[in-house]
């Protein structure tokens, strides 16, 4: 492809984006019946001393620690709807390097997800940039439109508000973050470049559901499954996502991932 030419991409089936490509959707689709979790309280006396020695925070900060000594400077962009895009800029250095966005998975964020691919990235000769998607990591919006369309338009806005902004960028998409990656290079093909879709399956249509190809029976069972809520609910998705998933996962340590998490969802609901 010469370095002029918009990538063209078909248009996404609507009623598979509503029923696959929205995950952060599912939970309440699936719930709505149900009584909602109380929200955790803020942590205060000895949650904070829990919260503290938190191995989730901990391992957390380790992966913040490599995108700063990779040189990786984070910064946040307000959008027009009240939206706040947290996102991590390539060194200074790297002006005149080819610029990529890489946009992390359902349940992690920019740190978990990219942490150990920015040397190789930058080795490359590639500029990095490195987004919480809206309603994940240090990102949120008040909107409640939840789909990867807006996800899309959101990181759009947000790098073409960037000082020293890149005109073209290429774009990689792990699992959910392919679903965002394909819609931003379909809405904004002048903006995109390359297109990489890792792991995400943007062709797939309800009848693939409904025969079978899939490791989950419904939307429900998905929805439970990407947003865990017991350690057997944990290994269950782990188990499932990796080839060769770890051999032991202390519930002690799910748990703590498990309640973090919830932590963070609350704080970006606020």
């Amino acid at each position: 492809m010469k370095a002029s030419e918009a990538v063209v991409l078909p248009q996404p089936k609507k009623r598979l984006e509503h029923r696959l490509i929205d995950p952060v959707h599912l939970h309440a689709v699936s719930s709505a019946t149900e009584m909602p979790p109380p929200a955790p309280s803020a942590p205060t006396g000895r949650r904070r001393w829990l919260h503290r020695l938190s191995p989730t925070i901990a391992r957390d900060r380790c992966y913040t620690r490599a995108f700063l000594s990779a040189g990786l400077r984070p910064t946040t962009v307000p959008l027009a709807d009240g939206a706040v895009l947290h996102i991590w800029l390539p060194p200074p250095a790297t002006g005149s390097r080819h610029p990529i966005l890489l946009l992390h998975g359902f349940g992690a964020s920019a740190t978990w997800q990219w942490a150990p691919f920015l040397r190789p990235l930058l080795a490359a000769g590639l500029a990095p940039y490195v987004p919480d998607l809206v309603f994940f990591g240090a990102s949120a919006s008040p909107a409640s439109d939840r789909s990867p369309a807006y996800q899309a338009a959101c990181v759009a806005a947000a790098m073409a508000a960037l000082p020293d902004a890149p005109q073209r960028y290429s774009v990689v998409g792990v699992s959910y973050g392919g679903f965002v990656a394909y819609h931003l290079a379909h809405a904004f093909p002048a903006a995109v470049d390359r297109l990489v879709l890792v792991a995400a399956g943007v062709c797939l249509e309800e009848a693939d559901l409904a025969a079978g190809l899939f490791a989950v029976e419904d939307i429900g069972e998905a929805a439970s499954l990407l947003l865990p809520q017991r350690p057997e609910d944990l290994r269950k998705l782990v188990g499932l996502t990796f080839c060769r998933p770890p051999r032991f996962m202390p519930s002690c340590f799910i748990r703590d991932y498990i309640r973090v998490g919830k932590f963070q969802r609350l704080a970006n609901q606020l």
